[in-house]
């Protein structure tokens, strides 16, 4: 309990330099009244947290960290609640599925490579197929997140808890370490939320 004391405060402390810094550069506006009710909305609907205090740390802290990446503060929070619910169901912590998100596809819901893997998490369409379910639209995020969150999960049981290897065979570059070392410095650099 102490301990998260500590971490609202630092967030509180954080939080207020930060928009005293903003707000010398920035006229003051009013908070939007319609924004309040959906952050609102937003925690009451999140339940992959253990309780609304929690929520509203988490969110608020991730979706300050986001906002250069997702400047809409409502299409921020929804995808932040997706990718903490699923991350959550197939347990895995949300800020290392945050980390793996921004190497793979810099937050693009749309993203497509050039080998043909889509959405948020690079999610190959073959997949679709392996799972006798065709007709999954890997662009809708919930379906995406839902994808990428059990493929990593299965990855991470079969290396017997590996993150390294688990990472690499997500990318499907076993045996390089480039591309878990991006995203376990991305993940440590950017999105890391001690427990």
């Amino acid at each position: 309990m102490a301990q998260r004391l500590r971490l609202v405060c630092c967030l509180l402390a954080l939080t207020l330099l930060a928009m005293q810094a903003y707000a010398q550069r920035v006229p003051a506006a009013p908070i939007d009244a319609e924004l309040r009710a959906y952050l609102k909305q937003t925690v009451a609907e999140a339940d992959s947290f253990e309780d609304r205090f929690d929520a509203e740390v988490w969110l608020l802290d991730m979706s300050t960290r986001m906002r250069p990446y997702l400047p809409d503060e409502r299409e921020r929070l929804d995808f932040l609640r997706h990718v903490h619910s699923e991350a959550r169901h197939a347990g895995l912590k949300p800020d290392l599925v945050i980390a793996l998100i921004h190497v793979e596809s810099l937050f693009d819901r749309f993203a497509l490579s050039r080998v043909g893997a889509q959405g948020v998490m690079q999610i190959m369409p073959f997949w679709k197929h392996e799972l006798g379910r065709p007709d999954d639209n890997l662009i809708d995020l919930r379906t995406n997140l839902r994808y990428g969150c059990t493929i990593l999960k299965f990855y991470l049981e079969k290396e017997r808890g590996n993150l390294r290897r688990a990472l690499a065979r997500y990318n499907g570059s076993l045996g390089s370490q480039v591309y878990p070392d991006k995203v376990l410095d991305y993940w440590h650099r950017y999105w890391y939320v001690k427990d």
